[in-house]
């Protein structure tokens, strides 16, 4: 198994994310047992069949459960769809296992799933995924998922930079958006009636 390493530095420490090529691309049952036995770390199968290990740390899961909690909120509000947090994994088209901080999915699209497919890694890509930076992964790293999100059915894909103070927005079929410095943003139409607080992402 060959092991990559990327990452930055933080002060004196150096925070990584490792990406593993397995003999043979992982099933979902090895994905799931590897996940279980390795609480804190998010693993994810990209499209080359590659593992990609990422820590969570404490003030990033901090903020990506900020995101997860704006969204379960407006969810209840709206019973539009579905909510999944940071620890759900969704097998995509492509043949990765993605694990977005957020997510949420029209509500007759999940319940078209099977109820054994909705016990797994659902074979859905959400209709919206929201990734929040944090000191373990880059923005370049983060875009690249959202393109992929995009490429394999996603309608909305957020990336939340909060040392940047910035936000990135991609549609489909439609230029990517940067929004700098903002106090909310409204997300519609995807979500109707859903906007982001950002300060709270920054502050709570």
């Amino acid at each position: 198994m060959r092991a990559t390493f990327c990452g930055s530095m933080v002060g004196e420490v150096r925070r990584l994310s490792i990406k593993l090529s397995p003999v043979h691309p992982l099933t979902d049952a090895e994905l799931a047992a590897l996940s279980e036995r390795n609480p804190g770390y998010q693993l994810e199968r990209n499209a080359k069949g590659e593992l990609v290990v990422a820590p969570t740390s404490s003030e990033g899961g901090r903020r990506s459960g900020e995101a997860f909690r704006q969204l379960a909120e407006w969810n209840r509000r709206a019973r539009l769809g579905v909510v999944f947090d940071a620890s759900t994994g969704f097998n995509l088209p492509d043949g990765s296992c993605l694990s977005p901080d957020a997510a949420w999915i029209q509500r007759a699209r999940w319940d078209a799933l099977a109820a054994q497919e909705r016990e797994g890694f659902a074979p859905i890509c959400p209709d919206a995924v929201f990734e929040v930076r944090s000191r373990s992964n880059t923005r370049a790293e983060l875009r690249d998922k959202a393109r992929a999100y995009i490429a394999n059915g996603a309608r909305l894909a957020v990336v939340i930079d909060v040392e940047a103070d910035v936000v990135e927005v991609y549609r489909p079929g439609a230029p990517e958006q940067l929004h700098a410095h903002q106090a909310t943003l409204a997300l519609a139409p995807e979500l109707p009636g859903f906007s982001l607080d950002l300060a709270s992402i920054r502050t709570a």
